[in-house]
């Protein structure tokens, strides 16, 4: 497979899941209404400036963004257990959100979090000082040993630098996805259904995404082929998609997911909702373009996702899964 080629392979291997799915069902008839009812919600999407966020307008930025997302992933609790939280700017922050600040804190108070020699010998208590917040962040040693393996690999593979991996994808978002996959087994969002290998690479494609989108399109975030990213399946989109009607799922998923059960990573159950968390997006994508809207997966997706910060969409919860993917 070609390097640019990278969006042809994953949305094939996701088209071969949805044709054998039997525990998740897309509702195609229903995707137009959502974008009628719902379409002109947050219309003006793609902002980076929050306080949350870190930009300087340079190559820090970059690395900084790139070690975001190798956190980025899996922050709800058990059931019955806090959320973990932290404070910034006066405000508690949680999630995404409360990841974001946490880094941002930690570049604001010196601590090298973006060099690769400090990443590749950081400390469980390094790390516990920079996510510090009211109980320990969900799957706390994987996300120590991801930042170390990255750490390492920077320095192995890349001259200490994840600007040169950017620099040889000479500005293909395809390219620079396929390199952080094949660099980077944390992003190596790969899974088995049945005889399928099915490629989701959620995380390589929303780092990409998130220095376009920090940048406006320029200087490092200037990239063609960003509108052939997929949706960033995670947890949040298919509980959407669910309260929109646009997916539903068989009696005995919808128990085990309504009844807030950890589904194993890697299940079936599982590849079937990320596989057609993907397929409702490039749906929904079509019906924007159906009303004269051309809009890409990834402004779908942060569509969805801002859609269910509002307490209508979260009536149902959403599916459980511990993994560092998403």
């Amino acid at each position: 497979m070609r390097n640019d080629q990278a969006q042809f392979f994953i949305l094939p291997s996701i088209a071969a899941v949805v044709s054998r799915c039997s525990r998740v069902f897309f509702h195609p008839e229903l995707v137009r209404p959502a974008v009628e009812k719902w379409g002109d919600y947050f219309r003006d999407l793609g902002e980076w400036q929050n306080v949350c966020h870190f930009f300087d307008d340079s190559e820090e930025t970059v690395r900084w963004i790139f070690v975001l997302d190798i956190l980025n992933h899996c922050f709800w609790p058990d059931v019955g257990e806090p959320t973990w939280t932290i404070h910034y700017g006066g405000s508690p922050r949680s999630g995404y959100w409360g990841l974001a600040a946490s880094l941002k804190r930690a570049q604001e108070s010196g601590i090298p979090i973006t060099q690769p020699d400090f990443l590749a010998n950081l400390s469980a208590d390094d790390l516990k000082g920079i996510l510090s917040g009211n109980v320990e962040i969900p799957l706390f040693e994987e996300r120590l040993f991801n930042l170390r393996e990255a750490g390492r690999i920077l320095n192995s593979t890349w001259r200490g630098d994840i600007i040169h991996l950017l620099e040889s994808a000479k500005g293909n978002a395809l390219v620079a996805v396929k390199k952080i996959v094949d660099s980077f087994p944390s992003f190596r969002d790969d899974a088995r259904y049945g005889e399928i290998e099915v490629y989701f690479w959620k995380r390589a494609q929303i780092f990409i995404s998130d220095v376009n989108l920090a940048f406006a399109g320029r200087k490092w975030g200037k990239f063609i082929h960003m509108d052939k990213l997929t949706a960033f399946a995670d947890y949040k989109l298919p509980q959407v998609l669910r309260a929109l009607g646009v997916i539903s799922y068989h009696p005995d998923l919808a128990s085990k997911v309504d009844s807030m059960q950890v589904l194993s990573q890697g299940c079936e159950e599982e590849i079937e909702i990320r596989a057609m968390t993907v397929w409702a997006v490039e749906a929904l994508k079509n019906a924007f373009a159906a009303q004269g809207r051309e809009v890409s997966s990834t402004w779908v997706d942060n569509w969805l996702w801002q859609l269910g910060q509002m307490e209508s969409f979260r009536k149902r919860p959403y599916h459980r899964c511990r993994t560092i993917f998403y």
